[in-house]
């Protein structure tokens, strides 16, 4: 029996993961669930699995997972404390799917105990990679990617030696706007904005899919994760979100990982890895496919892309800066105070402003100097959006 615990078990790809957990409870024992403000469905499904303890990460909300829970055996536990300590329990494999810069130190925490790691949290990569890596190494730790493209490129790769990778593409859908010109983009509503044309995903990643600022990410993730240099990773757009990752070799062949676009795959093949087992995913039917469309993913019209060549390029503490930028600038856009363009305006003016602070690119990273630059960051984005204001 594979003992595990679930980090981020109210968000879609959480929701996932207990879905294919509670198809064989008889093969998992559940230590730790953890989630946000949705108390009720945190309960219900710590309740339905069995889980040994369900966290909250907000102190307020701790009466009431203690009264959903109450009868069921489960421990109830609230605050960034007791969520690190959730993360720690020692278990054989951790899905770590909190969103945002806040998954990296619950995953630390896990990687750090030797389990395997299935990491559905791209910030932890962006903005400290080689520091969730090298944790990984010392604790002996295996890291397997559940982004679906990363999990397309791990598959792709697998038996083949990395000195024959001449290049590797990611898909984007492009999401709701892949049809409109840059221009067109200016009066987008939150509204449209969500209505994603392929995934099922949560607010937060469908907006950042609509503003390519999702691959953007999934691109520095590439860089961080299989060591790629950043000139040898391409992102083209796929509207059907068949083909997830092209791995291109020496030998001018490719091999591409395909599925329909369901996120259960790439979790199964991480739950099951080094095995593969039946999931309960769509098959592919080609004939009724019929075709497969492919186009530039141009870095004018989709700004975050270039954005994301200059992390690359520039390493760092730059992916902190990055990725606090583009959850503020989220944060503005949602409460209507910077539209759907002025976010790429934000994070790159972010980025000019931190990265040329003298020194700042020379700064040793630790989880305390990634800490203070998420920190600095997010203080001058909204700095931006009040002189805008003004």
């Amino acid at each position: 029996m594979k003992r595990i615990s679930i980090l981020g078990a109210t968000g879609s790809i959480g929701q996932s993961t207990v879905d294919l957990i509670a198809r064989a409870p008889e093969a998992y024992a559940v230590e730790a669930m953890t989630g946000g403000r949705n108390i009720a469905l945190l309960a219900q499904d710590a309740r339905r699995l069995g889980a040994r303890i369900a966290v909250t990460a907000h102190d307020d909300l701790l009466d009431d997972l203690r009264a959903a829970l109450a009868g069921s055996g489960v421990e109830a536990a609230a605050g960034r404390a007791a969520l690190l300590e959730a993360a720690a329990r020692p278990v054989d494999w951790v899905m770590s799917a909190i969103v945002g810069s806040a998954g990296l130190e619950p995953g630390l925490a896990a990687v750090d105990t030797g389990a395997t790691l299935a990491l559905a949290n791209k910030e932890s990569l962006v903005t400290a990679g080689p520091i969730l890596l090298d944790h990984g190494r010392r604790a002996g730790a295996t890291i397997l990617p559940v982004d679906s493209e990363h999990s397309g490129i791990f598959q792709a790769l697998r038996g083949e030696d990395m000195a024959s990778v001449e290049r590797v593409i990611i898909t984007a859908s492009g999401g709701p706007f892949r049809d409109r010109s840059r221009e067109d983009l200016a009066s987008v509503t939150v509204e449209e904005a969500l209505q994603h044309p392929s995934w099922s995903m949560g607010q937060r990643i469908t907006i950042d899919s609509a503003s390519m600022f999702n691959k953007a990410m999934e691109m520095i993730e590439t860089k961080e994760f299989f060591g790629i240099e950043a000139e040898r990773i391409e992102a083209v757009i796929h509207p059907q979100s068949i083909i997830h990752a092209l791995v291109g070799h020496c030998d001018g062949g490719m091999i591409a990982h395909m599925g329909a676009p369901d996120m259960r795959h790439a979790i199964g093949y991480a739950l099951h890895w080094p095995e593969r087992r039946d999931l309960p995913v769509e098959r592919l039917d080609l004939v009724a496919l019929g075709a497969l469309s492919f186009a530039k993913a141009c870095p004018k019209r989709f700004r975050a892309l270039g954005l994301a060549r200059q992390v690359m390029d520039q390493g760092g503490l730059s992916g902190a800066v990055f990725n606090a930028a583009k959850e503020r600038a989220l944060d503005h856009f949602l409460a209507g105070r910077a539209s759907f363009l002025q976010m790429d305006d934000l994070v790159a003016g972010a980025l000019d402003r931190m990265m040329g602070r003298e020194g700042f690119d020379r700064v040793e990273m630790t989880l305390e100097t990634v800490s203070h630059a998420d920190q600095v960051t997010r203080q001058a984005v909204d700095d931006m959006i009040r002189v805008a204001a003004d």
